[in-house]
């Protein structure tokens, strides 16, 4: 595929995620710009992107920059930035994003997008991703499972003529060509609840157990933790009015421990590098929400506190 009949992508953001998904457009012959920090810049720009893959182990050759002015011709931009980072990211697109660029966020949690719009007045699109990933070294990114993502519009931003439609299935196709499957919904409202409750079921366990998610899963006394903290999920995502898939809940998040079995939440990674969790957008804010609603959220609550005890002598 020519490069020229690929729009320019730049990912904001080049931690796990983003080097997954920008790695695998990279690859198939888009023009991709990762931005991000210094030891991952510095080591993709002299040696390329080293994707240890489920498939494949190569480096892709990709640009790569420290400065968010990267993405100013960039026709998609990808922002994969810590939740905790969302406003501060978003506000530093501002000066750079192109008119009718497409901004898509692939981040965790259920609030980025009206976050982005509240600060940058951005309308972002919101990508729910699936994939097992970590950065194990500067430059090098490591795939464990899955590795696909669900592309929607929120409600109240689709747009009578029918051009944000029109650039979902764009994107959507961008990433079909790359080999990464990418499903649109009319609903991603409810599929972002769906990957919150999986968040909020395993992040937290995987972390203070220091434990892969099929060991998670598997274990009767954590497993039973986890049905609670779904139980308390479902019960907040339905007093909000959110519509979740047709599914039964507890069975199908249960079961993401056997397509993500050796995988450990971003929780436990952050936690392991002395970063800030998400915990704080994810069990955190089913308690917050919960409290709004009336909602009792006691498991998610003794999560979400037990992990922020631990963030304190690691960050």
């Amino acid at each position: 595929m020519e490069e020229s009949s690929w729009p320019r992508t730049a990912v904001l953001g080049a931690g796990a995620v983003g080097c997954y998904f920008g790695g695998m457009l990279a690859r198939a012959g888009a023009p991709v710009t990762l931005i991000g920090h210094p030891p991952h810049i510095a080591a993709i720009a002299s040696h390329g992107l080293f994707f240890d893959g489920l498939h494949f182990q190569q480096y892709i050759p990709v640009s790569a920059s420290t400065e968010v002015s990267a993405a100013t011709d960039a026709e998609i931009v990808l922002l994969c930035v810590k939740t905790v980072n969302t406003e501060e990211a978003a506000k530093s697109l501002v000066p750079h994003i192109a008119p009718g660029a497409a901004l898509v966020s692939l981040q965790n949690g259920v609030d980025n997008v009206e976050r982005i719009r509240s600060t940058a007045k951005i309308d972002a699109f919101a990508a729910v991703v699936y994939v097992a990933a970590a950065m194990t070294a500067p430059g090098r990114v490591k795939h464990s499972g899955r590795g696909d993502l669900i592309l929607g519009d929120l409600p109240g931003r689709i747009q009578e003529d029918g051009r944000r439609q029109e650039q979902i299935e764009r994107i959507a196709s961008l990433f079909e060509r790359a080999s990464v499957p990418c499903r649109v919904t009319g609903n991603v409202e409810g599929e972002l609840w769906m990957k919150l409750i999986l968040n909020c079921a395993y992040n937290a366990v995987s972390a203070l157990g220091r434990a892969q998610y099929h060991r998670a899963a598997g274990n009767p006394w954590t497993r039973a933790v986890m049905v609670k903290v779904i139980e308390e999920a479902e019960g907040v995502a339905r007093a909000s009015g959110v519509r979740l898939p047709g599914v039964d809940m507890v069975k199908t998040v249960l079961e993401i421990s056997a397509s993500m079995a050796n995988a450990t939440s971003s929780t436990a990674q952050d936690l392991a590098r002395g970063k800030r969790t998400e915990i704080d957008s994810l069990n955190g804010y089913l308690v917050r929400r919960g409290a709004e609603l009336g909602v009792a959220t006691p498991v998610n609550q003794t999560l979400h506190a037990l992990v922020r005890l631990l963030e304190e002598s690691t960050v």
